[in-house]
């Protein structure tokens, strides 16, 4: 859907974690739900299949008001699930998945692709995630913010971020 000459987007962060640790937060049922869903929403974590052509399914839930009356505002649910399917898993250092965008209204689903890329450095875990964007500018400003607050709920979880 977006057009080929779009940038990717990049978004990095260094953990003061070990990248096995990170790595575990991005690759287990109970990691993802500890802080994969920007503030103010929820994850439960319904199907996991860590390998190349396996799926993660996970069920979103608006919890907050602000977010709710957003979503109510918008015509979006409270609650949606989410799917994604693996493409590159290399244990502790690259991980990469489409995620299925279908939730758009009156927006065809397509997909975009995430490449999560983990480095050991001396004080902790490099990671730079590289997204693809969105079908037009608002939803992927929305896509970045929440990635960018997904990514800073992973540093209060294993500490402060450099």
């Amino acid at each position: 859907m977006t057009s080929k000459s779009e940038s990717p987007i990049r978004i990095q962060r260094t953990y003061t974690a070990p990248v096995e640790r990170v790595w575990e937060l991005w690759t287990t049922g109970a990691g993802i739900q500890q802080w994969w869903a920007p503030d103010g929403f929820t994850v439960r974590v319904d199907e996991l299949d860590l390998r190349p052509d396996g799926k993660l399914v996970y069920t979103m839930t608006a919890t907050a008001a602000e977010q709710v009356e957003f979503m109510r505002n918008n015509g979006l649910p409270l609650e949606t699930q989410s799917h994604k399917t693996f493409t590159e898993i290399t244990p502790t250092s690259r991980l990469c998945y489409t995620t299925l965008v279908d939730f758009v209204p009156d927006v065809a689903p397509y997909e975009v692709l995430t490449e999560v890329d983990l480095r050991p450095t001396g004080e902790g875990t490099e990671v730079t995630m590289t997204i693809e964007p969105m079908h037009d500018a608002e939803w992927t400003q929305r896509l970045v913010m929440g990635r960018e607050n997904e990514m800073d709920n992973l540093a209060k979880l294993v500490g402060q971020t450099h």
